[in-house]
């Protein structure tokens, strides 16, 4: 898709996350679009391919378009996953991922206890040190901020790896944008070192250790901590979460 393409097609899942146009409702017609953006006929068709792509919009047999209920939007898509956050329904959708989280990594983190080799654990220290470098610098430094966030993701895909489960490595690594946008609505780089920190540092000295109980009881205790930024970000917001109310952490 062309550049200008590109720009309609994230005015538009702006314009369709923040209910400014809502499901069910046609989008405007592609000349109006062309107008409005100042592009072409061939801009808008992209950008209206990409979406019905993304799930948020379907073309209807007498020429409209609509959207689509939120249900059926790919939220593993960045462009979307970003616009949610920045909407209304950001600490819902958190709540989700947030969620997904603790379903996964708990088991994981005992599967890692139970499996994990001497490269595995390289890994997992070599990400924590990364985290670690990067807490000292960030969030003065835009670049650090996201080194810590990679670095954060790579510790947790580096946990499942050493679980040696490979539908849940792949499912996982499918997640990996997504998770890396959603992680950093609940950035608190004020508490890396007294929270985020030494709670990676217990679940790796678990999973050393090979002891699987104490892994998932880190995982937990990590995850918790989340769901009390969750909570926070949410009362900020002025939105709750709507889920089951069992968020985790970046």
């Amino acid at each position: 898709m062309s550049a200008a393409g590109d720009r309609v097609a994230r005015a538009i899942v702006a314009d369709i996350a923040d209910a400014r146009v809502r499901p069910g409702d046609p989008l405007p017609g592609a000349p109006e679009l062309a107008r409005r953006f100042a592009v072409g006929a061939g801009a808008v068709a992209g950008a209206l391919r990409d979406l019905e792509a993304r799930g948020m919009v379907a073309a209807q047999p007498d020429g409209r378009v609509t959207v689509r209920p939120e249900a059926q939007w790919d939220v593993l898509d960045e462009d979307v996953l970003t616009a949610l956050l920045a909407s209304q329904h950001g600490p819902r959708v958190l709540a989700e991922y947030l969620e997904y989280r603790r379903v996964v990594e708990v088991i994981a983190a005992g599967l890692a206890a139970e499996h994990a080799t001497t490269e595995d654990l390289t890994a997992l220290s070599n990400s924590l040190a990364e985290m670690t470098e990067a807490a000292e610098n960030a969030p003065a430094s835009v670049e650090a901020e996201a080194r810590f966030h990679r670095a954060d993701v790579d510790f947790h895909q580096a946990l499942i790896a050493a679980g040696r489960n490979r539908p849940l490595e792949l499912a996982t690594d499918a997640l990996r944008p997504a998770l890396c946008t959603a992680r950093q609505m609940l950035a608190r780089p004020h508490l890396r070192e007294e929270r985020a920190l030494p709670e990676h540092r217990r679940i790796l000295a678990a999973v050393a250790q090979g002891d699987a109980d104490a892994a998932r009881a880190a995982m937990a205790t990590h995850l918790a901590t989340v769901e009390s930024y969750l909570r926070e970000y949410a009362g900020l917001s002025g939105c709750a979460p709507e889920s089951s109310g069992r968020p985790d952490e970046p």
